[in-house]
């Protein structure tokens, strides 16, 4: 029993060293803004989705068309990817913070007007496409800000790699609790009031940033002397200096082509025919979504030696969920295979928040990031159009196995490059304290 009473405080003193970095002010305010924020943004989609499909809000008539509603989710997404490489550009300029906390209010305004429109009667089609369109402004300026922003959240460098998992966990909790409560809220009160929810929660997001004291370039941003076309040059260049980079990008970006996007679009059609219907695709989401919070909770307070290889052994777990389906397994097996995917994703995606903020120049790590993200999810429209049509000429199944097929070869090949398997953590640690010749060094 004594033995017991020992262990429960080391127990105590190990998550609270993992979570340390919640002692910082900065950061522990951003991180209470952003995961409302996420919150609510989680909940919007599952409401704009029903205000389309419901005709605007109206009270009679007929009901939107699945056509209206791909235009207002293309809406969204399309001004995202056009927005991107500039808001690297801006928040590099500006500084994050400022960028972030004009796409909040931004954002909020939208959410705001997209409710009264709502409220006041019938939305028509186009006037849901430029709320959505102005709405994906706000959120392409918003990424790459993000990413630059949180390295100087973080005055204790060594605790970079739990700020990282703590927002992932916010971000992953979002996405399972979000349409949850969002679908409630809409049976019992209607879309508006959950775009009205949103709008709030974009407001305790840009008062969080609105409180934040950054030091230095975190808060002023970089040099403005020059053109916007350069600064987009330079950011190009020193993205394109850094194979490790490159070829992490290249290979998220064909992940979403062949694996992720044909699993969104071709899952629900497996579904339907033998794993539960609507039902049964829900309970798999909601796993994966489980096993990203599984995932972050596992790394808080660890430091892999290389995290590069780990993160790309991470993304192994994307295979399995594709060759469930693929395999036509129970859904108790695609449900376990989704649980390790989303506990893959987690690890993977927080190494390589740490690695990017770590091993690049803070005076450009917006534009990097904008890169990255562009190059990681410029393919992944394209994917969901293909999948159906692919799908149709050689059979859902084969589309899913290539793309497990596709996904185990891609993650063995970037295994093999050195500089990813063999860069250590250690030289991330000096890459970040922000000096730019010896982030140029170990970026390499």
């Amino acid at each position: 029993m004594a033995v017991d009473m020992e262990r429960i405080p080391a127990r105590r003193r190990r998550l609270a060293g993992r979570l340390a970095v919640l002692g910082e002010r900065d950061f522990r305010w951003f991180f209470v803004g952003y995961a409302t924020s996420l919150l609510g943004s989680s909940m919007a989609p599952v409401a704009v989705a029903f205000a389309v499909l419901d005709g605007g809000g109206g009270s009679g008539g007929h009901g939107g068309s699945g056509t209206d509603l791909g235009w207002v989710m293309a809406a969204r997404i399309l001004p995202i990817v056009l927005v991107l490489l500039a808001g690297g550009v801006i928040a590099d300029r500006l500084g994050s913070r400022r960028v972030m906390l004009a796409s909040d209010v931004l954002r909020g305004v939208v959410q705001a007007v997209f409710a009264a429109v709502l409220m006041a009667g019938r939305a028509p089609v186009w006037a849901m496409v430029v709320l959505v369109a102005v709405w994906g402004v706000g959120e392409g300026l918003f990424m790459p800000a993000l990413g630059a922003l949180v390295p100087g959240l973080v005055r204790d460098r060594s605790r970079l790699p739990d700020a990282n998992t703590l927002l992932g966990l916010a971000r992953s909790v979002g996405t399972v609790a979000g349409p949850a409560v969002a679908g409630v809220v809409t049976a019992a009160q209607g879309p508006a009031a959950v775009l009205l929810v949103d709008a709030v929660t974009y407001g305790v997001g840009a008062l969080a940033l609105a409180r934040l004291s950054l030091p230095g370039r975190a808060e002023g941003g970089a040099d403005r002397s020059g053109s916007m076309l350069g600064d987009l040059r330079s950011g190009w260049w020193e993205f394109g200096s850094r194979p490790w980079l490159w070829i992490t990008t290249a290979h998220m970006g064909l992940f979403n082509l062949l694996v992720w996007a044909p699993f969104l679009v071709l899952g629900p059609l497996a579904a339907r025919q033998g794993l539960g219907g609507a039902r049964g695709w829900g309970l798999v989401m909601g796993v994966y979504g489980v096993g990203a919070v599984m995932g972050g909770l596992l790394m808080l307070g660890r430091r892999p030696g290389r995290p590069l290889a780990v993160a790309t052994l991470a993304t192994f777990g994307w295979v399995l969920p594709s060759a469930a389906l693929a395999a036509g397994a129970s859904l108790a097996w695609v449900v376990s295979a989704a649980l390790l995917a989303g506990a893959g994703s987690a690890v993977c995606g927080t190494l390589y928040s740490t690695t990017m903020q770590s091993w690049v120049p803070p005076e450009v790590l917006a534009r990097v990031a904008s890169f990255g993200a562009l190059g990681a999810f410029v393919l992944g429209p394209v994917g969901l159009a293909a999948a159906g049509p692919a799908a149709d000429q050689i059979g859902s199944a084969r589309v899913l196995l290539f793309g497990a097929l596709w996904q185990l070869v891609a993650g063995g090949v970037v295994l093999a490059v050195p500089v990813v398997r063999r860069r250590r953590w250690e030289q991330a640690v000096e890459g970040v304290r922000g000096e730019r010749g010896l982030g140029h060094k170990t970026g390499k």
